[in-house]
């Protein structure tokens, strides 16, 4: 197995819960390699503990490169109690599945980073106008000028919270199957890589939408339809 080579620059500081015991070389201290990972999505998936029990729970996030903002309703469980409290979030993207000549060597190339510590709550209006417009450009970028923004009943109804990026393991997984070179190999089975690449689709409009109202140029180019 094959990991990213780190780029000379700033590097992740292990702790004991990011040190990497599995896997080794597929581990990476690169910060760059944390921020791409970040940057290349916009869905987290939040494990906190409540009442003694672990919940898992999916929801949008956006990075500045300090910071990791996600948000949800203040009646989430979740995020009312993870402020203050330890939590850990995940990113992953799966880039392929590695088919090898035997079930037991299969796999996928993926990449992956794991953030620990404790949310701090935003209270503040425009702390929180600022959090909730890296998250929305995360996913839409030029959407928040576009649309309205939050009034202040909005911002009430909602709960944001900021995480630092002090705390992260980072692991990528690249390359071909790993019994290339063993005893498998002579069975004359196919084996390699199937690559998983997601994209946009054309956008699909509400049926609501007045006459005229066209797609707008940011959403356009995010979509890949947009007039050369």
């Amino acid at each position: 197995m094959t990991s990213s080579v780190p780029a000379p620059g700033r590097t992740l500081t292990e702790t004991e819960r990011t040190r990497h015991r599995r896997l080794r070389e597929q581990g990476s201290l690169d910060r760059a390699e944390l921020d791409a990972i970040l940057a290349a999505g916009f869905v987290c998936h939040l494990g906190v503990s409540i009442d003694g029990s672990v919940r898992v729970v999916p929801t949008v996030y956006g990075s500045d490169g300090t910071t990791l903002y996600f948000h949800g309703s203040v009646a989430s469980r979740s995020l009312v109690a993870s402020p203050g409290a330890e939590v850990c979030v995940t990113v992953t993207h799966v880039d392929g599945l590695v088919l090898a000549r035997s079930v037991f060597e299969h796999g996928v190339n993926y990449r992956s980073a794991m953030l620990y510590g404790a949310p701090r709550l935003i209270t503040d209006d425009e702390e929180k106008l600022a959090g909730l417009r890296c998250l929305t450009e995360q996913s839409a970028p030029g959407q928040w000028q576009y649309a309205r923004r939050p009034n202040r009943k909005e911002l009430a109804a909602t709960a944001l919270l900021a995480l630092p990026l002090d705390e992260a393991s980072v692991k990528i997984r690249t390359g071909a199957p790993d019994d290339g070179d063993g005893p498998d190999a002579q069975l004359g089975l196919w084996a390699g890589v199937l690559p998983l690449r997601t994209t946009w689709e054309a956008p699909q409009p509400d049926p609501a939408l007045g006459p005229g109202i066209a797609v707008p140029p940011h959403i356009a180019v995010r979509a890949g339809t947009a007039a050369p």
